[in-house]
């Protein structure tokens, strides 16, 4: 279980702005470009808030590359002897292989002077990445349907036929509903139950006469949500779902007494890959008060650095699971394989 809190005052205005002055020299000598891999759910915010502003602290032309977290680890992999993305920001699990195939450069406070104000828990291996925001996760609905959904056990519920929609395994947000499903199946403890793989699937299979469909590109679902062609999609985060309920839209996240989970979103720099200062000061910038504040606000997620008051509240009363993502990692593709057989619908 992971208990967020509201973080203390940002740093004064002068002193996030020395830290965006205090740009290595060596950067104007360099090409201005930086090829970015990042989450395509994360498009609106990158386009927003992001890319003008590492245009105007770092002189840097942001090409964005928008995909799934195992779609950016295959491009790290298939260029590892030329590399052409410089900064990668995608998931826990994944990163984990990442670490393991030698594709990460560690994040020093040399370089990154900002990690110095990341939460402990937000620094991973020494540095190979980091924890920029956390978004939470639980069951988004359609409140034309319902109210909320006070337990996961609504998706299984008779009245809930061909109404659902869950993730694929391959995307980390799918993992959620497997979890859900090993504690619901095994009638044990989060801690114990996401060891409970068979359980898990065994009440899966249980859910299917309730799906209309298992995506694996989550703006396709959502807009299904949106409609009111489903009731509830099961797995989604608090970056996604709150930002369209603020826009209006009859959908709203709701957090089952069950739990909810942490959504790890995680940046690292590439191995090899191009404009190395420039990445780092990217990486800095994505890391600092100013950068943190507007991300969290605008995806409703939980900051990183511990200087900033900033983004999603998290729902009272409720727990919040992480999981062991080093067992995630190591079974993962067997899980994607057995899952796909079994969900196929």
């Amino acid at each position: 279980m992971t208990t967020f809190t509201r973080r203390s005052l940002l740093k004064t205005s002068a002193l996030a702005a020395a830290g965006t002055l205090a740009t290595p020299a060596l950067l104007r000598a360099q090409s201005s470009e930086l090829v970015i891999g990042c989450a395509g759910s994360h498009t609106a915010w990158m386009e927003a808030i992001v890319i003008p502003h590492m245009k105007a602290a770092i002189g840097a032309d942001i090409l964005f590359e928008g995909t799934k977290s195992s779609v950016n680890l295959e491009k790290m992999a298939s260029n590892k002897d030329a590399p052409y993305l410089s900064v990668v920001q995608m998931d826990d699990p994944v990163m984990i292989q990442a670490v393991e195939a030698d594709l990460l450069t560690p994040i020093s406070e040399e370089a990154v002077p900002n990690r110095a104000d990341l939460r402990p828990d937000a620094v991973h291996m020494e540095g190979m990445w980091c924890n920029y925001v956390q978004p939470w996760a639980g069951v988004a609905y359609n409140t034309d349907f319902a109210d909320g959904v006070p337990s996961w056990e609504a998706l299984w519920a008779p009245e809930s036929a061909g109404q659902v929609i869950i993730p694929s395994l391959q995307n980390t947000e799918g993992m959620w509903t497997m979890f859900v499903a090993a504690m619901l199946g095994s009638g044990k403890s989060f801690s114990e139950a996401q060891y409970e793989i068979d359980a898990a699937f065994a009440k899966l299979e249980e859910l299917k006469p309730n799906l209309l469909s298992v995506y694996s590109t989550m703006s396709q679902a959502f807009n299904l949500l949106e409609q009111g062609e489903i009731s509830m999609l099961a797995g989604n985060f608090s970056s996604y779902t709150l930002p369209r309920k603020a826009e209006g839209v009859p959908v709203d996240l709701a957090a089952p007494k069950e739990g909810i989970f942490a959504m790890p979103s995680g940046i690292c720099l590439v191995k090899g890959g191009p404009n190395p200062e420039l990445a780092a000061a990217y990486v800095n910038e994505m890391l600092g008060a100013k950068m943190q504040a507007e991300i969290a606000d605008f995806a409703s997620s939980v900051p990183a650095n511990t200087t900033v008051t900033a983004g999603a509240v998290i729902p009272d009363g409720v727990q919040i699971y992480s999981p062991d993502w080093a067992f995630v990692a190591a079974n993962r593709r067997d899980w994607i394989e057995r899952f796909d057989k079994l969900m196929a619908l």
